[in-house]
């Protein structure tokens, strides 16, 4: 989901470590207590245990009793401290990437580029149609950029800004995005995800998109559906209040098309395969410029000098106050300081999950349901769940892909399966549930760039957590489970 650049890793040549010394139960203590710990902290704490970093510290426990039994089975400190290194490496990119969205989000509000962005979507998309619409529009989005951060945080953030300005709950907003990025983001060629799957499974790229769509189509298409039934639950905003919001706008900024040159350029630089650090940094400069010529009295109420009042909209918070109090929340930035929370968290998760690796735990976890699954369902949904299951322990996507995909691909083959089966169920599971998962990296960026919690747009990442049931289902009836000769017949 992420874009070619934001890893460093060489992920497909990634060793996967096992312990012998290391049995199931032992895997599974860190596992058992991050996860007590985690809904303790959810259920009973109200997110508050440790304080404001509850989740991380739960990581780093989480990660300090990996350690002592990697220690306890004759795994050397070394070890261990290489592989959370190693992870450490995989996400520098992709925390750049986050220091540079929040700067992008509080150029693009001084210089207009959201405003402009709230104040024409306003007049053209409604309540009635504004679900489905968001979800079309970011697919579209992510199949040409093949990158679902990308559509996050460019119509990402405008269609949330849009969609709060209407009265619309934000965790549906952040679910139709995120469903509709996500699909496109996993249908698109020039996505890593989409790359590393068929590669992992040992099939071709169009092979594994084309058969991809047998499960991904329908689950879009249940999902326009639900959304088309949800917009009739939303009461329209009434014309004389879009009204007063339009007035609003129209009389803090100095609104014009002009101003969508700014995101246009940063997708036409992602298209041309310009890498991310540059595109988003791009789009920061060109805001400030552009705050400048167009905004120069939200500058003037901001600070002193122009210089110190975009500095401060890229590094620390920036509100603008409107006469509508609707709005103000809305045209609030954290910048590069707002994202420190979510970076803080993506380093926990990778501490934990570079520990998990490091003592074999995570191939003995994948092992065991291997052992288990002995009908050609059962395959199927060991692969769902161990990709499930590494997406939450190991906090990143691209080993929810490589892990199963090397230890679940000679399974396939000795059943007769083609392996465009495994890539589809590895994208189905592991790639569109990352999101759901708030410690994850892609739980992470997606909640804190959309400025929407992970257990408030859940439910309404409709298209995410319904692909595995889908290919589930496909698997239980044995719809479109290709075999690799027609002399092999699916065994029970």
């Amino acid at each position: 989901m992420q874009d070619d650049d934001l890893s460093k890793i060489d992920i497909e040549d990634q060793k996967i470590i096992d312990n012998k010394e290391l049995n199931i139960f032992e895997a599974l203590v860190p596992v058992v207590i991050l996860m007590g710990l985690l809904a303790y902290n959810i259920f009973f704490a109200d997110g508050e245990m440790f304080g404001e970093y509850s989740n991380q510290y739960i990581l780093l426990i989480g990660g300090f009793v990996a350690f002592i039994g990697g220690l306890l089975n004759k795994v050397t400190p070394l070890v261990m401290v290489m592989e959370v290194w190693e992870n450490l490496k995989s996400v520098f990119i992709p925390i750049m990437i986050l220091f540079l969205v929040g700067a992008l989000a509080g150029t693009w509000l001084i210089s207009g580029v959201i405003p402009a962005m709230v104040y024409y979507g306003l007049q053209v998309l409604s309540p009635e149609i504004f679900l489905p619409a968001s979800i079309i529009i970011a697919a579209v989005i992510s199949i040409a950029t093949g990158s679902s951060w990308t559509t996050s945080a460019t119509v990402g953030i405008a269609l949330v800004g849009i969609g709060t300005a209407l009265g619309i709950n934000p965790g549906m907003i952040a679910g139709a995005v995120i469903s509709g990025a996500y699909f496109g983001d996993k249908m698109s060629p020039l996505s890593d995800t989409t790359n590393l799957a068929p590669a992992m499974a040992g099939t071709d790229l169009f092979t594994h998109i084309r058969y991809m769509a047998y499960t991904t189509v329908p689950t879009i298409i249940i999902t326009l559906i639900v959304f088309g039934i949800i917009s009739f639950t939303i009461e329209p905003t009434g014309n004389a209040d879009i009204s007063n919001l339009l007035a609003s706008i129209e009389k803090t900024f100095n609104i014009t098309p002009w101003l969508f040159l700014v995101p246009a350029a940063v997708i036409i630089l992602i298209l041309f395969k310009t890498k991310p650090l540059v595109a988003l940094a791009s789009g920061v400069i060109l805001a400030a410029i552009f705050a400048v010529i167009f905004q120069p009295n939200i500058l003037d109420g901001l600070s002193d000098s122009s210089f110190s009042a975009i500095a401060n909209s890229i590094l620390t918070d920036t509100s603008i106050a409107t006469d509508n109090e609707k709005l103000n929340d809305l045209f609030s930035s954290g910048g590069m300081q707002g994202m420190l929370w979510t970076i803080f968290l993506i380093v926990c998760a990778m501490v934990f999950g570079g520990i998990m690796d490091g003592i074999g735990a995570l191939a003995r976890i994948t092992k065991a349901l291997l052992s288990v699954a002995t009908t050609v369902f059962g395959l199927f949904a060991s692969t769902v769940i161990s990709c499930l299951g590494l997406n939450a322990i190991a906090s990143d996507q691209y080993l929810a892909i490589v892990i199963p995909g090397k230890m679940f691909k000679k399974a396939f083959d000795d059943k007769g399966l083609a392996p465009e089966n495994l890539s589809r169920t590895l994208e189905d599971s592991g790639t569109v549930t990352s999101v759901l998962i708030p410690w994850n990296t892609c739980g992470a960026y997606q909640s804190g760039v959309l400025g929407v919690g992970v257990g408030e747009y859940f439910f309404y990442a409709v298209f995410n957590w319904l692909s595995p049931f889908t290919t589930l289902l496909f698997a239980a009836f044995r719809i479109k489970i290709k075999m690799l000769t027609s002399k092999k017949a699916i065994a029970n």
